[in-house]
């Protein structure tokens, strides 16, 4: 499966929209699936996973990203989705002056310190995680592509081309200098 995905990721950059189409289909419900994650700790939410696998579609179309694999196009797609999720959530922000912000928590992104304290609004993880970027470029993106994404340390690793214990020391390293940023 995961060779048919990589050839019509590269039929899709050849130019063949129905490459593009049959793509779409073999990994929809990968795509919901993640969303569905993504969403799991929004209370009072308005956005549904389809609306958001769609919109992050819609903003993945208009990238000129070069897809290795399938573990990279998912990795992108769920990148767009937290794009998606910190917009709508600053037009909700706005409408609301700051009400009902969403609560996410690191816990998807594995095992975390223990406290009681553990959930923290969209808003605030993405300004920590755009300052960990300016200092940890690889170790931000290994956050959200765990996160975010949903991959495992081999994935990431094969993504980023470094080895799986270099992910772990770099998801290690993000999660503290996150907890203590979120604090």
């Amino acid at each position: 499966m995961n060779t048919q995905i990589t050839q019509l990721l590269h039929r899709w950059q050849d130019g063949d929209l129905q490459a593009r189409e049959s793509l779409f289909e073999a990994l929809y419900a990968d795509l919901v699936l993640v969303a569905r994650n993504r969403l799991l700790n929004q209370a009072g939410g308005t956005l549904q996973p389809a609306a958001l696998v769609n919109e992050s579609m819609m903003r993945l179309l208009g990238s000129d990203v070069d897809y290795k694999d399938r573990a990279h196009f998912i990795a992108v797609a769920a990148l767009k989705m937290r794009s998606v999720l910190v917009d709508h959530l600053r037009a909700r922000s706005a409408d609301k002056r700051g009400g009902n912000l969403v609560h996410l928590t690191l816990s998807h992104a594995g095992e975390v310190a223990d406290d009681e304290d553990g959930g923290h609004d969209v808003m605030a993880l993405h300004q920590a995680l755009n300052r960990l970027a300016e200092l940890e470029p690889r170790a931000a993106s290994m956050i959200e592509l765990t996160y975010f994404g949903g991959m495992s340390r081999d994935e990431i690793a094969v993504v980023l081309g470094v080895s799986a214990p270099t992910v772990d020391r770099d998801l290690r390293f993000a999660r503290a200098w996150l907890n203590r940023q979120l604090a």
